[in-house]
């Protein structure tokens, strides 16, 4: 694990600011604690910080081939390395260290940017062919690890978060409209865009090529093909048997290995497979306590955790803590990370640290078996527009006492009678979005779901939420989170063995009637206690309903009242409704007051 970074010059000419490079490394510092390394020459230099995990003497980035063409440089860990290092070795390859990403050397001088199909794990990777002057860059197929670029007078540059391309002086700071807007209707920034004019996201399961004739981007891995497929999940014992192996593959590791726990199925089961998988041997596991009442499920997640004997801590999120994290967050990340959990997840990988380099978390689960609330509210939706006389139903719903507690059911309520009677997936972005969807936002995710299977099913939900909440929402908190502890944190429900045998199984396995994620419950059978499985899903929710009337009440005021970036926005009005407790809107302000935030740390020009 580690961040890497680079520049090229696609033209030939010496590059503008080759001393920029060494500045890219220190912008990713958190990223590779244990280690800097840069190769190159004048037209072309790449490198990465080391976060030390596989091969801790022999692993240092970037690798080379023997004759010194290839460079490459890869954030992330390669699952099917030892199966791949035999077919090299057999080959005659002269390895250089024990570890596993060296492997992507040898497979891309016999396969050419083709290579990249045959990695299994989680990566954003770098190469660099200086005899054909080409760079591949490439992105994981769920979007576990990030991977930015920009192209500025025959430059391509390249690195894993977005300020380390901000070193540049010539890197415009402008703001991108259609990003901004995207981000104004959902909450975050779907790939390709980011909230810079002229940086780029590599989308997940893609890849880059660029060379002298230009920059060709194609996808090397088809979530739609996969959800095509027929099932081959045929019970609970097959998904099983498919998340023992990934959790072992995935505790692959040199280092201490963690669990981030919350007392809910999907972590549970992480922590029971791990503990099973490294029978005899103490595993590490995390939950957060929240002071604020009605938000801490610690004592739940320690009632697990006791079950299965792991070497449990529990990390105190109380006011304070929260707002150091919050300061952390705002001031480091060079772009707004909208899902206040960024927060607890910090928090949880800075106490992980003192005792392990590496944490399993369950991110993934809730996209592939269908674990939200929200896909029953569909279902709520279908029957409440069947109800005779429901404006007076939604009348009586919209003057329940407004709560600023998790996920009440009166919130629920209102959010289902705000929203019932729109199509489905304007429905669905209004429940999951921030400010709710206008027509571009719409547009944007019916594309996403062309090629798909015309399921009516809750499966093109899911297959939407695979597609943009879980890498651009859920899996950029989590890798900014923990790696700014200088952690690394994997998603073994994001494996790829498991991943093609969920996407395409039907959706009565996955939410049945009021069940949800139904035969994932019951391959827990037996490895997680039955008080676990039945809890309703509550998930990693932030007080910040509170904690804007009180803690950052200045701070809202000054940044929401009127913004900036988003000048048309009825943030005045939500913020006074919520307020006065006649609306809970922590959901529709906490994403626009990060993006005021990051527009101004980072200077951004606003001007459209």
């Amino acid at each position: 694990m580690c961040g890497i970074f680079g520049a090229v010059s696609l033209q030939g000419a010496p590059l503008k600011y080759s001393q920029c490079v060494a500045a890219m490394a220190a912008a990713l510092a958190h990223r590779g604690p244990d280690g800097e390394q840069i190769v190159g020459h004048e037209r072309a230099r790449i490198g990465a910080r080391r976060l030390a995990i596989m091969d801790l003497t022999t692993g240092d980035q970037p690798f080379r081939s023997p004759d010194g063409s290839v460079w490459m440089v890869c954030n992330g860990e390669i699952y099917n390395a030892p199966e791949l290092r035999r077919e090299c070795t057999q080959a005659g390859y002269p390895f250089r260290s024990t570890g596993d990403i060296e492997t992507i050397v040898p497979l891309y001088e016999r396969l050419g940017p083709d290579a990249v199909g045959r990695l299994d794990g989680m990566f954003g990777l770098a190469l660099w062919d200086d005899r054909l002057r080409r760079l591949v860059l490439a992105r994981d197929r769920a979007g576990e690890k990030p991977l930015f670029w920009s192209q500025i007078d025959g430059e391509l540059r390249f690195a894993s978060e977005i300020q380390a391309l901000l070193v540049f002086p010539d890197q415009p700071r402008r703001v991108n409209p259609v990003a901004a807007e995207l981000y104004a209707a959902l909450g975050y920034v779907p790939a390709p865009h980011t909230l810079f004019a002229g940086i780029s996201k590599l989308p997940p399961a893609h890849l880059l090529v660029a060379d002298h004739a230009g920059v060709t981007l194609r996808r090397y891995w088809d979530a739609a093909a996969a959800a095509a497929r027929s099932s081959r999940l045929d019970g609970p014992a097959t998904l099983r048997t498919a998340l023992l192996r990934a959790v072992e593959r995935e505790l692959m590791s040199d280092v201490p290995v963690g669990v981030f726990t919350s007392g809910g199925l999907d972590s549970s089961l992480l922590a029971a497979a791990a503990a099973r998988v490294m029978a005899g041997e103490r595993i590490h596991t995390y939950a957060v306590r929240f002071t604020e009442p009605g938000y801490d499920e610690s004592p739940y997640a320690e009632a697990v955790t006791h079950h299965i004997r792991t070497s449990h801590h529990v990390v105190t999120a109380d006011e304070a803590a929260l707002e150091r994290a919050f300061a952390t967050v705002t001031r480091a990340l060079a772009e707004p990370v909208g899902d206040p959990a960024i927060l607890p997840t910090y928090l949880l990988a800075e106490a992980a640290r003192e005792h392990v380099k590496v944490v399993l978390s369950g991110e993934g689960a809730d996209e592939l078996f269908g674990g939200y609330p929200t896909y029953l509210g569909h279902k709520a939706a279908g029957l409440y527009r069947r109800v005779p006389g429901r404006a007076v139903l939604r009348w009586l719903v919209n003057r329940l006492p407004t709560s600023t507690g998790k996920v009440t059911i009166e919130f629920m309520l209102k959010q289902l009678v705000a929203a019932a009677e729109l199509p489905v997936v304007e429905r669905h972005l209004t429940w999951f979005g921030a400010l709710g969807p206008d027509p571009r936002a719409v547009a944007w995710a019916n594309g996403l779901l062309d090629g798909f299977p015309t399921d009516p099913s809750v499966n093109r939900l899911l297959w939407l939420d695979f597609l943009s909440y879980l890498p651009d929402n859920l899996l950029v908190k989590v890798d900014r989170g923990t790696m700014l502890a200088s952690i690394e944190a994997r998603a073994p429900y994001l494996d790829r063995e498991l991943l093609e045998l969920v996407l395409p199984a039907p959706s009565g396995l996955k939410v049945r009637g009021l069940a949800t994620k139904a035969i994932l419950k019951e391959a827990a059978r037996g490895l997680v206690r039955d008080d676990v499985i039945r809890r309703r899903k509550r998930g990693l929710s932030v007080p910040v309903a509170r904690w804007l009337n009180a803690g950052l009440a200045t701070v809202a005021d000054r940044y929401l009242a009127h913004p900036r970036l988003f000048p048309g926005a009825p943030t005045g009005r939500l913020l006074a409704e919520h307020r006065q407790g006649t609306r809970n809107h922590a959901r529709k302000l906490w994403p626009i007051l990060m993006a005021e935030l990051w527009a101004e740390r980072w200077n951004v020009d606003i001007a459209t």
